[in-house]
């Protein structure tokens, strides 16, 4: 590391090294416990600045950071970042050469290495374990450390290993770091390291740069472009269940003039390894993708998370839409629900094999999730709420919080609901419900003697949507049920008779109408995530346009040159030397004496 002075504390490593004047909340505190040796384990939102919180210390403290990483790509982006910075660090794995390996022991035994990042399974080998532990070490960082929790979302077996190199090591400081950690997850991994639970440190789940909205499915694919044109130029990722539907909905955002790409397991290493690449390296790149994409994705631009299918837990839900808007800036996650999905995703979770707690666990995670989607009140609060933080009534950065949702009496029009899933034998579909209730005389309604039922044609007054809408929210509040198992019928809950007898009312949501688009999609421009003036405008265009270029000389993501919000500031604030630009958010020492000149000369191109 380049160290401006002889005995660098953290505040000062914060400033000459990141460029950043203040720590943000907890962190310093965190930091300055490693730094005196304690052990924390650290929930924080994504985008608060985990990383800073082992990197820091381990560069005021004597040795070597073990950074303890489960995937490649987040090890070669945050090494590189390192770099930028001016940081010596480096990671091992099966990318890396034997030349460089060795290279990199050398450092590590001489001292001169800062951060080393492995996998959990590199880290376990006999003959690494017997030489690092040998070494002197300043700390042992565990990122993304609800990778230990068998009930978490990410559960890596490997990961509970780790408590092995904690016995070979017990003097040096343990930091794992998580944004997503409900209760029993932070006591596992407190129990799984052989932490003390002082250690534990939550600083909240909200992400408030995040705007979080919801659409009722009706017409997929033009929802979808009506959301994708409030972020033409911007960089996203779209999310669906299964890899077919990945691939023909990247082929069809490529026949709209989009630059999507797939990702998902089935493909060849290779077009994985490339399409990421380009969503990394380049500016406006839409990835479709399965849950197979995202972990260990840094790229803090990404501006939207969509969901064409509903995630299988608040927490997967709240892992992949953290992905958005690491900078601060506003970003927006959608998601388009069904009912259709809902049985989809129960399905795959119960021909999994999982049994027992296991079972049950996901059964309510994966409730507590539609409930989301149904919920009238402020979406933050709910999902705030799920993970045990208080949370505000209103948000005002939601859609129910922007267009506050209508709720009515259903109760009768459950009653109907009910009575004809009873009395067609509770083994035929929505479908086949919705035309008994609204007395469409279909083959197969006439075929089965359902047109003479008495519940035949008593909700003629409804829509179709309108009896989908009540059939999908009874099925969110348990009072019917799908038959995953089978072919989707619908059939009673025992929680129904109390409605049926009218002892209990049921209120629904008003489903809104999707909202419309604002904006055409020919002719606009990318738009930075703030406001700005038309000048301030054109210097973020060609301050990115340069970091661009940068970035491709190097073969490096432009991101981790300089962030949109640096960008930002740097346009609105207009610096004109090169120690202006140490006042910059995001500009330390290296970074200045690296870029700074390049980026003044094209600031005074340009107008004021």
């Amino acid at each position: 590391m380049l160290k401006p002075i002889s005995a660098p504390t953290p505040r000062s490593v914060l400033k000459e090294v990141y460029g950043y004047d203040a720590f943000r909340a907890a962190q310093e505190a965190a930091i300055d416990r490693i730094v005196a040796g304690e052990h924390v384990v650290l929930v924080m939102p994504t985008g608060g600045g985990k990383s800073i919180c082992y990197q820091i210390p381990a560069l005021v403290r004597p040795g070597v950071g073990i950074v303890v990483s489960p995937l490649i790509a987040l090890m070669q982006d945050q090494v590189e970042s390192l770099k930028q910075l001016g940081v010596k660090a480096a990671f091992m794995n099966s990318t890396v050469s034997m030349e460089d390996q060795r290279e990199t022991r050398r450092m590590v035994e001489s001292g001169e290495l800062d951060l080393l990042y492995v996998a959990p399974e590199r880290l376990m080998k006999s003959s690494f374990l017997d030489w690092i532990t040998s070494q002197q070490i300043a700390l042992l960082a565990v990122d993304e450390a609800h990778c230990i929790s068998q009930w978490g979302h990410d559960f890596r077996p490997e990961y509970r290993r780790i408590s092995e190199v904690r016995d070979r090591i017990p003097h040096v400081p343990c930091i794992a770091v998580t944004a997503t950690a409900d209760r029993p997850t932070q006591l596992e991994i407190l129990q799984q390291l052989d932490l003390p639970d002082e250690a534990l440190t939550v600083t909240g789940f909200d992400r408030p740069n995040i705007r979080y909205s919801v659409e009722v499915q009706s017409s997929g694919r033009k929802q979808l472009m009506r959301f994708l044109d409030r972020h033409e130029g911007e960089a996203g990722i779209v999310y669906c269940l299964s890899r077919n539907k990945v691939e023909k909905t990247a082929a069809f955002l490529k026949e709209q003039g989009l630059d999507a790409l797939p990702y998902h397991a089935g493909l060849p290493a290779a077009t994985r390894e490339a399409n990421q690449q380009r969503f990394l390296l380049e500016e406006g790149v839409v990835m479709v993708a399965t849950v197979a994409f995202g972990m260990g994705i840094d790229k803090p631009n990404v501006r939207f998370v969509a969901h064409l299918d509903i995630p299988r837990s608040p927490e997967a839900y709240y892992q992949e839409t953290g992905r958005a808007g690491r900078d601060d800036l506003p970003s927006e996650a959608w998601l388009l629900y069904s009912l259709q999905s809902v049985v989809m995703a129960r399905k795959l979770m119960e021909s999994n094999g999982k049994e027992g707690q296991h079972k049950w666990t996901e059964r309510h995670k994966m409730d507590a999730m539609v409930g989301f989607c149904e919920t009238a009140a402020c979406r933050r609060s709910v999902l705030l709420k799920y993970f045990g933080q208080p949370a505000d009534a209103k948000c005002g950065n939601c859609d129910t919080c922007l267009h506050p949702v209508e709720t009515w009496d259903a109760t009768e029009a459950a009653q109907k609901v009910m009575s004809a899933i009873h009395r067609t034998g509770q083994r035929w579909g929505q479908a086949h419900i919705v035309s008994v209730l609204r007395g469409e005389e279909t083959e197969k309604i006439t075929r089965s003697g359902h047109d003479r039922l008495p519940t035949f044609g008593v909700g003629e007054n409804r829509s179709t949507n309108e009896w989908r809408s009540v059939i999908r929210q009874l099925v969110a509040q348990d009072l019917i049920r799908v038959d995953v198992t089978g072919y989707g019928g619908l059939r009673l809950s025992p929680a129904c008779g109390p409605v049926l007898k009218g002892e209990d009312e049921v209120h629904l949501r008003v489903d809104p109408d999707p909202p419309k688009s604002s904006r055409s999609r020919k002719g606009r421009t990318t738009q930075p995530a703030i406001d700005t003036t038309p000048a301030g405008q054109e210097r973020f265009e060609a301050l990115r346009a340069l970091r661009l270029e940068l970035a491709r000389d190097q073969g490096v993501p432009p991101y981790v040159i300089f962030s949109d919000k640096t960008l930002t500031e740097m346009s609105e604030r207009v610096p004109t030397t090169l120690d202006d630009l140490l006042a910059i958010s995001g500009i330390g020492a290296v970074k200045r004496d690296r870029y700074g000149q390049q980026f003044l000369d094209k600031l005074a191109e340009l107008p004021v």
